[in-house]
C-alpha cells in the first residue's frame, strides 16, 4: 500500500501497521531517549544513530543500547518488549564540547558483561575507542590530544587532526576481528586502523597500493607499523556509508557522486559498480545470505542489486524524500519448495536456510547459490527489507520470485513462511515445527498462507551483465595485494577455532618499484550524463518496480534509524526518540 489517502490521514502518526504476519504495534513503554524526553532541536546536528550489542549475561536482559543525540551520547540497558525503558538509569552518559557524534559501532567479539568496546566517530574527524560499562576511553584516533573530548583536555598541547579534518560518516569493526576496524569520512575517504597501534606525532606520508577506475588505495609509509594501514579514496564528494557482506569479504560502499562500488576487501578489487538515478546515495546494505545488495539515496527511490549478477534487479518507489536507511529483516522471510524430483539439496540445508536470519548459514548458502544446469529451482527465498527516509515515512517491502527469477514460470509450491512465531496456532494444536531459533515453519499438514502479493514488474532490460570485475593484475601487483591480504586477515576469527597467536606486520615491506606498474591501470572518470539507460543506470521502465508493502507515517522528523531485531523493530527519528515496534504475537504485560 502505497498511499493511505489524502488530507489530515497522511500527516497522522501511526502507531501500528499490519503485513501478512500480523500487527506490528508501537510500545510507548519501550521508548528510549534523552532523560527529560524533551524533544531535540535538530537543527545543524548530527543524524540520531543507534547501536546493539548483545553482553550475554545471567540476568535475561543482555541486548544494550547506545545512542547518540546532538554533542550526548547514551548507553542503556535494553529491554525491548518486555519492560519499559528506565531512562533515570543510564550505564553510561557523555557530553562533548565542540564536537558531536555522528556513528558509533561495537565489537560484538569482545563483548561481556564486564567489558565492551565501543567505537565513537565525530563530526570534526576523531573516532574514539571507549568501554561505556568500565566508564573508560582508551583510546583516541585521528586526534593525538585534544581539547574537544573531555577525557583527553591538555590546552597546552596542540591539536592534531593529523589524518582527516573532515566528519566520520561511517565507522566499524572488520567482521571477525578484535583489533581491525574501517573508517569512511565526507571527505571521500575511508581509512583501516588497528587498535593496537599508535598513529604518529607528523602527517603519514602514502605509497600507492592499487588503483582503478574511480579509486584508489595507498599504504602508510613508515619504518614501524603504524595507523592508518590503509587509505581508501573512493569516489567523488563524500563517502555516506559502507558495509560488509554478511562473510566479511567483500565492501559496499555508496558516494554522494552516485556510484555505488563493491570491492573485495581483502584484495582490494572492484567487483561492480552502480549509479544512482540521480543524486548521490546515503545508504546501503546486505541480504543476508549476500546475494543482493539494497540501496537507497537522493532519488526517493531504493534500489535491488544483483552481486552475482552485477546489474540493477528492480527499484522501489514509495518515499517522497530521500530515503536515510535500508535494511533488510532476517527474520521474516518465504521458502517455496518445489516438486521433490526438483529438490537437490539435503534437508539439513533446507533447514539452515530457512534460519539463516540468525545463523546466517553461509555455507549453506553457497551451495544453495549454485543452481543445476538444468535452471531447475528447487529452493526461492522471497526476502524482506525495510527503508526510512527523511519524509518521515517507513516502507516496508517484498522481494518475490517473479522478481528474483524472471525467465521461468512460477512452480506450483508449498509456501513456508518464516515470521518469529508471530502467528502461532493454539497450544496443543501441533501445527508448527519450531526450530532451535523459535521460529514457526508452517507445516503441509495446515493451511497455506496467503500468496505474497506480486509486485508491479516491467520488463528486464535485455542486458543480463551490468558490471564486470577490475581487470588482471600482473604478478608483482599480485603479490603486493597478497601480503596486504595476510595482515588484514592475521587476526580474524573463525568460527569455532581457538584465537590465533598475535602477530605484528609492517607494510614498509610492500615495494615501491611496483608503483610505476599499478600507475598503468586506467583511471576513467564516467560520465553522469552518458550512464542513464545504461546497464550502469537502467531506465525507470527498464527494470520491475516494486511497490512498498507498507508505507507509514511513522515520526515527526526524518527518520535516522531502521533496525529488526529477534521480536521487535526499531527505528529512531532526529527528534531524538528511540521507538519499539513489537513484532505479531511478541506484545506482552510489562513491569514498570
Amino acid at each position: 500500500m502505497a498511499a493511505e489517502g489524502g488530507g489530515k490521514e497522511m500527516n497522522e502518526i501511526k502507531t501500528q501497521f499490519t503485513t501478512r504476519e500480523g500487527l506490528y504495534k508501537l510500545l510507548s513503554h519501550s521508548e528510549y531517549s534523552r532523560p527529560n524526553r524533551v524533544p531535540f532541536n535538530s537543527q545543524g546536528s548530527n543524524p540520531v544513530r543507534v547501536s546493539f550489542v548483545n553482553v550475554n549475561d545471567q540476568s535475561g536482559n543482555g541486548d544494550r543500547l547506545c545512542f547518540n543525540v546532538g554533542r550526548e551520547l547514551y548507553f542503556y540497558i535494553y529491554k525491548g518488549v518486555r519492560k519499559a525503558a528506565d531512562l533515570s538509569k543510564p550505564i553510561d552518559k557523555r557530553i562533548y564540547k565542540g564536537t558531536q557524534p555522528t556513528c558509533h559501532d561495537f565489537n560484538h567479539l569482545t563483548a561481556t558483561a564486564e567489558s565492551v568496546s565501543l567505537l565513537v566517530g565525530f563530526s570534526a574527524g576523531q573516532v574514539q575507542l571507549i568501554d561505556p560499562i568500565k566508564k573508560e576511553t582508551s583510546k583516541l584516533f585521528n586526534e593525538e590530544v585534544s581539547r574537544n573530548l573531555d577525557h583527553f583536555a591538555s590546552p597546552q598541547l596542540p591539536l592534531g587532526r593529523l589524518i582527516d579534518k573532515s566528519r566520520v560518516t561511517c565507522v566499524k569493526w572488520v567482521p571477525g576481528s578484535e583489533s581491525l576496524f574501517l573508517v569512511a569520512h565526507s571527505s571521500g575517504n575511508m581509512y583501516l586502523y588497528n587498535v593496537e597501534h599508535t598513529c604518529g606525532t607528523t602527517a603519514p606520508h602514502y605509497q600507492l597500493l592499487k588503483q582503478g577506475e574511480g579509486f584508489a588505495v595507498h599504504t602508510c609509509k613508515s619504518k614501524s607499523t603504524r595507523n592508518p594501514l590503509l587509505k581508501w579514496t573512493v569516489g567523488e564528494g563524500a563517502l555516506n556509508e559502507f558495509a560488509f557482506s554478511p562473510d566479511g569479504k567483500f565492501l559496499a560502499c555508496v558516494s554522494q557522486d552516485g556510484f555505488l562500488r563493491v570491492f573485495n576487501f581483502d584484495s582490494v578489487e572492484l567487483h561492480g559498480t552502480m549509479k544512482s538515478y540521480f543524486g548521490g546515495l546515503l545508504c546501503v546494505c546486505w541480504s543476508p545470505d549476500g546475494k543482493y545488495i539494497v540501496i537507497g539515496g537522493e532519488d526517493d527511490l531504493v534500489t535491488v542489486w544483483s552481486f552475482v549478477d552485477c546489474r540493477v534487479i528492480a527499484r522501489g518507489h514509495g518515499h517522497k524524500s530521500w530515503v536515510s536507511v535500508v535494511a533488510f529483516d532476517p527474520y521474516t522471510t518465504s521458502v517455496e519448495e518445489s516438486d521433490p524430483m526438483e529438490f537437490s539439496c539435503s534437508d539439513e540445508d533446507f533447514q539452515d536456510l530457512l534460519h539463516f536470519g540468525r545463523d546466517r548459514a553461509n555455507s549453506t548458502q553457497s551451495r544453495l547459490s549454485k543452481r543445476n544446469s538444468t535452471d531447475s529451482r528447487p529452493v526461492s527465498v522471497t526476502y524482506r527489507f525495510g527503508s526510512v527516509g527523511q519524509d518521515t515515512q517507513l516502507c516496508l517491502w517484498d522481494l518475490t520470485e517473479d522478481i528474483l527469477f524472471p525467465h521461468q514460470p512460477l512452480s506450483r509450491a508449498r509456501t513456508h513462511t518464516n515470521v518469529m512465531n508471530a502467528t502461532s496456532p493454539p497450544a496443543g494444536s501441533g501445527g508448527t515445527n519450531s526450530g532451535s531459533n523459535g521460529n514457526s515453519i508452517t507445516t503441509p499438514g495446515n493451511s497455506v498462507p496467503p500468496p505474497l502479493p506480486r509486485s508491479n514488474s516491467l520488463p528486464h532490460s535485455a542486458v543480463s551483465n551490468a558490471g564486470s570485475k577490475s581487470s588482471v593484475m600482473d604478478g608483482a601487483i599480485a603479490a603486493g595485494v597478497s601480503k596486504f591480504a595476510t595482515l588484514s586477515l592475521h587476526d580474524r576469527k573463525e568460527r569455532h577455532h581457538e584465537k590465533d597467536h598475535k602477530r605484528n606486520h609492517s607494510m614498509g615491506h610492500i615495494s615501491s618499484k611496483s608503483s610505476d606498474k599499478l600507475n598503468l591501470v586506467t583511471k576513467t572518470k564516467t560520465d553522469p550524463a552518458k550512464t542513464l539507460g545504461t546497464p550502469l543506470c537502467p531506465r525507470m521502465e527498464d527494470v520491475p518496480l516494486l511497490e512498498p508493502l507498507i508505507c507509514k507515517k511513522i515520526a515527526h522528523e526524518r527518520l535516522t534509524v531502521l533496525i529488526f531485531l529477534e521480536d521487535c523493530i526499531v527505528t529512531a527519528c532526529q527528534e531524538g526518540f528511540i521507538c519499539t515496534w513489537a513484532r505479531p504475537g511478541k506484545v506482552v504485560s510489562f513491569n514498570p
